[in-house]
């Protein structure tokens, strides 16, 4: 390290990977405004957080699995933080969208768009809500943000019709709830389908469409524009935070109807 530098703290590495689970890998530059808001609040330059966020790149195994190095200069620490909250999505993120409301002097609720009116006033049970809906905030940004705010089925890029889904379902593996890599972005219809096992992605990242829509006999030009045509095809691949295939295999094999 030069000398003058500052080395990061545990809290402003968990804040970097907060921002870099929300932003695009295209915007992972010194230009972007969040990472701008980042590096202002923590004292550092835009260009400091950035070249951090690359980092941060170089460690993401969907990255890697692509052959994206990202830059090379991790440290120890680096490597640790990326871990703890690499393996455990259910505590770090809620960890860091309560630092990053400290620094902004706001609260979670307020950060994440959370009413008031819709919460207890106080107790355990109001910091369980506000958890979950906070935690829930981060994983859409996270994989909506992956696949740059596009449907990984048709392409759709209007971000108010696009949900961030689970491949293995929210009720079925607690430890993956709010890992990203349980997650895909897709319109609403075809969510639907999805949770339904009218369509599935196979674990190499096609889209099956399941016989009972090829057999339908009734609005057979619908089928066939909303869900036929995109049998057998690829889907649009996110730049991080690629689907897990053992998740994919999960649905393709326990939720699908072939």
């Amino acid at each position: 390290m030069k000398q003058g530098r500052n080395l990061w703290t545990r809290d402003e590495l968990i804040l970097a990977i907060n921002l870099y689970c929300k932003i695009p890998f295209g915007k992972l530059h010194k230009g972007n405004p969040e990472v701008i808001r980042l590096a202002q609040f923590i004292s550092r330059t835009p260009s400091s957080v950035a070249y951090k966020l690359v980092n941060f790149a170089s460690l993401d195994p969907s990255l890697q699995a692509r052959g994206i190095k990202g830059a090379q200069n991790t440290s120890k620490l680096d490597r640790e933080i990326w871990r703890e909250f690499y393996q455990n999505w259910d505590e770090l993120p809620y960890e860091s969208e309560k630092l990053r409301a400290n620094l902004e002097q706001s609260t979670v609720e307020a950060i994440n768009n959370i009413e008031e009116a819709e919460l207890p006033t106080e107790g355990k049970v109001r910091e369980q809500i506000v958890k979950v809906r906070v935690n829930q905030n981060f994983f859409r940004r996270t994989v909506l943000s992956a696949y740059n705010f596009t449907c990984c089925i048709t392409g759709l890029k209007c971000s108010s019709l696009l949900i961030a889904g689970h491949i293995v379902s929210w009720g079925v593996d607690e430890n993956n709830r709010l890992n990203p890599r349980n997650g895909i972005a897709i319109n609403a219809l075809h969510d639907k389908a999805f949770e339904t096992g009218l369509l599935t992605i196979t674990p190499d990242y096609k889209i099956r469409i399941s016989s009972s829509l090829k057999d339908q006999k009734n609005d057979k030009d619908i089928v066939q524009d909303y869900f036929l045509k995109y049998d057998d095809r690829d889907i649009i691949l996110p730049s991080k935070f690629l689907p897990a295939k053992e998740f994919l295999e999960y649905h393709n094999n326990e939720r699908f109807i072939s």
